[in-house]
């Protein structure tokens, strides 16, 4: 082993804890008398502990930004054994070294899951470290937004929301920090989050392969740590600690046009009208900042909007819903009311002397609202009433890092406001520096609270570029400003699957690419992942040539029409994975590493996904490319659109020509569908289609509600559990409602049986009216009526 960094001449200045004298207990809480600094460890549950240690000798106590709900386990115990302090629960134990405060994790099999390294807690006047070592099989997930691959071990990642539009692969920090850390080794998985706004820097195995570590910016560093066994239930945990996503309306998961900007009126009703008659689904429209008046927020531009009011509510007659942005920056203008407001209350981030800070963005020189203040947010959410009032249907929140744009002589850097500015946090006053992660997550809360208030009846859509841990319960979030490279295109996999990871299922990017030009190949192939994202959003620069789909020639128009469609004839199946995510916490665009962590083939299996259960694509990343590997893992699995069969565990060169996107169905699932339409909503979903596929057994359970409101809080909603039971004699499919408190404009079902090599003797049910075998394509259909109680059809070879 090397020199470690701790016993260099160099780090002669950090302190460390040293002994550990005594302990005493209040709840669940334990205190621990140091010889330099405090420390206290919550047991928060039997596979989740909290670890505070502050060198200054007094707690912070500063209520979490992302933290809503944190158990306090009872069943544990604390004892004094030989020269330690031990901590018990139910699943593990944690081990406190008397001599030098080090911690030890361990499951109750004594396997080791967390050891800190050196001297326990280290620490200068300007940070804390903490040293933990790892073994050359630890794989590294989450961290929210950072380039790279899909395991994140080898490099540096700093925790600071950064505007930067340059994402080469080894560019940090971007525009999302979630210190939420994922451990995968051959024993089990584990989390930590470090739950701390200011700067953070996590070396996973840079400076040594022996250790990794993570520096918190501050005089307290504050952890959760989560025992697994698997990611999944890390994963979990972490929503139970930061929240889960609330149901999004249904409309935010069809397509989604976006540009910098669509004006004046005439432009915008022109490209709706276009989505129309070209036939291709679509159901949100941006306005980017040219719709404002000289850029202020809350504000149109009359002479580009002379009737904002009748132009979104002819866009809705049509299907669409709008989205307008709202940047934080508050133009500088005596003239303006919002800005006049915002000084006269008080409301924005100011210097220690109290004069308000002023920065440069678009509108020029602006204020910035101080989101840490309830009063703040208040007022936020309040102000959004202008757009709300003539039909805006969502918002779109930018800038939010956030932005600052420093002239440096001729040229503009973009930076942030200053480490010394001074926000209020309802009492717990602190420099900028230590809040500054929370600056978008607060900026979101209020633009949601205020989205409630005033739209009561609806569910709110909000979509942000910067973020924090706990955004999930807020916002959608995207990558930031992209560039129309192949190399974007592969990058957006695994950093959608990390930040999934950490915690926000509803994520996308811009697809195409926002700097610069896609060509019709990449386009197509962006387009066809997009149907597969989460957020499935298109969006472009000015400087950019059009970026719609038909402006690309014939061939690409077709295969955009082609997965637009098949994203919202898959509508059913993708309204449930977000049903699922926001009751469990887990991603829906998931690496093969969550459902198969012991399989060291997908361990940073990068450009290949699962979308939800059911589900695995593998999109086309490179120019010229008619083929691909995809890694077939665990089971059997079915081609989407040749029914061929692939045993796991296994390498294949599928067929991808540029109008195929490799897809597959994995053994025994039940796929929900519903006829294609222009929009969410358009027409009643009378038939529901389920394309079961082959395999001894088959269960999925479908969510509906109405899609739109709150009202499934109050019971409007229908469960309906779909069973698949077969043996080479017969096929036995059930149909039982479980929950049934909303009405759907159902009137029948669909059922397509897959991969059926011969027409069945015999077909048994109740409520079946029409039967029939498609021999070409191995698929035996059968019409029955929704009779909405229990039905059983059976198939009889």
């Amino acid at each position: 082993m090397g020199t470690l960094p701790w016993e260099t001449k160099q780090t002669n200045t950090y302190k460390n804890t040293g002994e550990i004298y005594d302990f005493t207990t209040e709840d669940n809480s334990i205190f621990f008398s140091c010889n330099e600094g405090i420390l206290r460890i919550k047991v928060i549950s039997s596979n989740c502990i909290r670890i505070t240690f502050n060198c200054e000798n007094k707690f912070l106590n500063i209520p979490s930004f992302a933290v809503v709900k944190e158990p306090a386990e009872k069943n544990f115990s604390v004892r004094e054994e030989g020269g330690d302090f031990v901590i018990s629960t139910s699943e593990i134990q944690v081990v406190i070294g008397k001599k030098d405060g080090l911690l030890t994790i361990s499951d109750l099999k004594g396997n080791i899951l967390s050891e800190d390294m050196g001297y326990g807690f280290c620490w200068t006047k300007d940070l804390i470290k903490c040293n933990k070592k790892m073994s050359s099989n630890t794989h590294f997930y989450g961290l929210g937004e950072k380039t790279g691959f899909l395991d994140k071990r080898g490099r540096k990642y700093v925790m600071w929301n950064t505007d930067d539009h340059v994402h080469t692969p080894t560019k940090d920090p971007l525009y999302q920090s979630v210190p939420l850390l994922i451990a995968l080794d051959e024993k089990c998985a584990s989390g930590i989050f470090v739950d701390s706004t200011c700067k953070i820097v996590f070396d996973l195995g840079e400076e040594s392969r022996e250790y990794f570590s993570f520096d918190v910016w501050d005089h307290e560093i504050d952890y959760y740590f989560i025992y697994g066994p698997d990611i999944k239930r890390v994963v979990g945990a972490f929503g139970m600690l930061t929240g889960t996503m609330e149901l999004p309306p249904a409309w935010s998961m069809g397509y989604q046009q976006s540009r910098w900007s669509y004006f004046p009126e005439d432009v915008v009703r022109n490209l709706a009208n276009s989505f129309r008659e070209k036939d291709i689904p679509c159901d949100v429209i941006y306005l980017d900042i040219d719709f404002m008046d000289g850029y202020r927020v809350f504000t149109w531009d009359n002479n580009r909007f002379p009737n904002p009011e009748k132009m979104l509510q002819d866009l809705k007659d049509k299907g669409f819903k709008v989205i307008t942005i709202v940047d934080p920056g508050i133009k500088k203008d005596p003239e303006y009311e919002v800005y006049v407001e915002g000084i006269q209350k008080g409301l924005f981030c100011k210097w220690a002397t109290g004069e308000v800070y002023h920065g440069t963005l678009t509108p020029g020189e602006v204020a910035f609202p101080d989101f840490s203040k309830e009063e703040t947010r208040l007022w936020w959410g309040e102000k959004h009433r202008a757009l709300f009032s003539k039909g805006v249907a969502g918002i779109w929140n930018d800038k939010n890092e956030p932005s600052n744009f420093i002239k440096k002589g001729e040229d503009i850097k973009i930076d942030t406001i200053p480490n010394d500015v001074i926000m209020d946090n309802d009492g717990h006053p602190r420099t900028f520096t230590r809040y500054h992660n929370s600056y978008a997550l607060n900026m979101c809360r209020g633009t949601s609270e205020g989205f409630k208030k005033y739209k009561p009846d609806e569910r709110p859509f909000i979509l942000t570029r910067s973020a924090y841990a706990g955004i999930q319960r807020y916002a959608a979030v995207w990558t930031g400003d992209n560039n129309s490279w192949w190399e974007h295109l592969a990058y957006a996999m695994p950093s959608h699957m990390n930040i999934g990871m950490s915690g926000i299922p509803f994520v996308g990017c811009d697809m195409g690419g926002f700097i610069g030009n896609a060509s019709p190949e990449m386009y197509a192939r962006w387009m066809q992942m997009g149907a597969f994202t989460p957020l499935f959003r298109a969006h472009s620069s000015f400087s950019s040539k059009p970026h719609e789909p038909w402006t690309f020639g014939k061939e690409t128009e077709d295969i955009c029409r082609k997965y637009i469609k098949l994203r919202y004839r898959l509508l059913p199946y993708n309204y449930n994975e977000f049903y699922k995510a926001g009751k469990t916490g887990l991603p829906i665009m998931r690496p093969l590493v969550l459902e198969y962590p012991d399989d060291e083939n997908v361990h940073n299996l990068c450009d290949q996904y699962l979308y939800g259960e059911n589900i695995m694509v593998a999109p086309v990343y490179r120019p010229s490319t008619i083929k691909r590997c995809v890694y077939i893992p665990e089971g059997t699995w079915y081609n989407y659109w040749t029914g061929e069969r692939y045993e796991g565990k296994n390498y294949i060169l599928a067929d991808a020509p540029l109008d195929v996107l490799p897809i597959y169905i994995k053994e025994g699932s039940i796929i929900p569908t519903i006829p294609e339409m222009n929009y969410t909503g358009e027409k009643p979903a009378d038939v529901l289609i389920l394309d079961i596929y082959p395999g001894e057994q088959g269960l999925y359970t479908l969510y509906e509600d109405d899609g739109s409101s709150y009202k499934y809080r109050e019971g409007e909603y229908n469960l309906t559990s779909f069973e698949k039971d077969a043996d080479n004699k017969a096929i036995i499919f059930k149909i039982r409602p479980v929950l049934k408190g909303y009405k759907t404009d159902r009137i029948k079902y669909h059922l397509r049986f897959h991969n059926i090599c011969a027409c069945p003797s015999d077909i048994s049910g109740n409520g079946i009216l029409v039967q029939q075998y498609d021999e070409r394509n191995k698929i035996f259909n059968i019409f029955l009526n929704d009779i909405r109680e229990e039905q059983v059809c059976t198939l009889t070879y």
